[in-house]
């Protein structure tokens, strides 16, 4: 292409939406990988789940807004009738009434503000929905070589609150290369297994990247959408001075085991998210459960000192994760041979993400977005749209922040709250919860 208007660095599951809005918009952009096909970095490790509750109101309003574009994704996409499409599977969420989230109030307030469908449970209709369960409380949670660990602590999971337009995405990677399909259709350009080494700068503002083996390609817009190579490129641009949140890669891993026998968990389970257990989970292809961490203050969090070299092995975490989900599912049968994913997440400070410029000007960053913003994708490309519009058309969005209508649910909100220079959100879960 001829000298583009904006460079993406990028093209996971946000970087490729973030291309697809500008191109609508009528930029000429081009997004570098260095992975071979969109989508195959930390996206193609997701566990893709569209869910709508979130610590803060913000957050909710903004995970409602993404569930629309994933329920209407054939038509927000607009590609050739016959592309191999991601599938959005609307199964549902539950989420347990626990101490640790205060029985869910703060939720079941947010969800009325902001008129998001929703039903409290009892225990006997969490058991009649999922009937291989045992309810009996186990928190604290604990490793597996704690005293008592497996024992429960008395009491009984009593309620639950259930969002009947929760789900997941199939294939994650799938849905990045859709998203870049129908980027690609509105005139952006992708170069894959390409490199950046560094941002360069020119007369107080970026000029562009310089690849791997000496190719500079100019650009008055450079975009940070790197997953957990984020702070690495915000490292080479200089622009980690000013930032009161920061990111860095942190690994996790993720377990596949088969459903008990006589339930069908692929068919007939859904989302479930259990701080009693320090664990959530949802369906798994070939009838597998697929179990992640709410990362319990007995895990000792492994930040990783480069995302691409890190441990890809799995570790005694996977064992602890599938017996934390065994002492709420009595029945579940372990395998010997453990299957799921080793990633990293882009986790922020408050494991908020920041869509945001900064202090280098024409330099912009979607960042520290893993683990809990795969969902809003869509919404998030289009708003980082518009904030690099604003932005470029001489607005000081650190002075006056962006106002933001979220298109489906027309709901204002203050882009400053992703802001690079917020004070820690105590408001976070400082989770994968968000």
């Amino acid at each position: 292409m001829e000298k583009p208007d904006a460079i993406i660095i990028g093209a996971g599951v946000i970087g490729a939406a973030v291309a697809l809005e500008l191109a609508r918009k009528g930029w000429k952009t081009l997004s570098l990988d260095r992975h071979k096909a969109e989508g195959h970095g930390s996206t193609a490790g997701s566990c893709a789940i569209i869910r709508m509750h979130y610590s803060t109101l913000d957050g909710t309003a903004f995970a409602w807004e993404g569930y629309h574009y994933w329920r209407d994704w054939a038509e927000y996409l607009d590609l050739p009738e016959g592309e191999a499409l991601a599938e959005f599977r609307e199964c549902g969420c539950l989420v347990m009434k626990t101490e640790a989230n205060d029985f869910m109030a703060k939720h079941i307030e947010t969800s009325r503000a902001l008129g998001i469908p929703m039903e409290e449970w009892d225990g006997e209709q969490i058991m009649a929905k999922l009937p291989v369960y045992a309810l009996d409380c186990h928190a604290p949670a604990k490793r597996m070589d704690q005293d008592g660990f497996g024992e429960p602590t008395g009491g009984k999971i009593n309620g639950a609150v259930y969002w009947p337009n929760g789900g997941y995405v199939n294939d994650p990677a799938l849905s990045a290369q859709n998203l870049a399909a129908a980027a690609r259709k509105a005139g952006a350009e992708f170069r894959l297994g390409v490199e950046v080494e560094a941002v360069l700068q020119a007369d107080g503002r970026v000029r562009g990247v310089r690849l791997v083996g000496g190719e500079e390609i100019e650009a008055p817009v450079v975009i940070n959408v790197a997953g957990p190579g984020s702070r690495v490129v915000n490292e080479m641009a200089g622009v980690t001075g000013d930032m009161t949140i920061e990111t860095r890669p942190l690994r996790q891993e993720v377990v596949h085991v088969p459903s008990p026998e006589g339930f069908s968990f692929e068919i007939d389970g859904m989302i479930v998210s259990d701080s009693d257990i320090s664990c959530y989970c949802r369906p798994e292809h070939g009838n597998h459960i697929l179990i992640g961490s709410e990362d319990p203050e007995c895990d000792e969090h492994q930040w990783a000192d480069s995302d691409v070299e890190f441990n890809r092995d799995f570790t005694d975490q996977w064992t602890t994760q599938a017996m934390r989900y065994a002492q709420r599912v009595p029945s579940l049968g372990i395998p010997n041979r453990t299957r799921g994913v080793v990633e990293l997440y882009d986790a922020s400070t408050d494991w908020i993400p920041i869509y945001d410029k900064s202090s280098l000007p024409g330099f912009y960053m979607a960042c520290g977005s893993s683990g809990n913003q795969y969902k809003n994708a869509p919404i998030a490309g289009r708003m980082m749209a518009a904030l690099v519009e604003y932005c470029e058309a001489g607005n000081d969005h650190d002075a006056k922040p962006l106002q933001y209508t979220l298109p489906y649910i027309r709901r204002q909100i203050d882009v400053g709250f992703y802001s690079r220079k917020r004070e820690i959100n105590q408001d976070s879960s400082f989770s994968v919860l968000g």
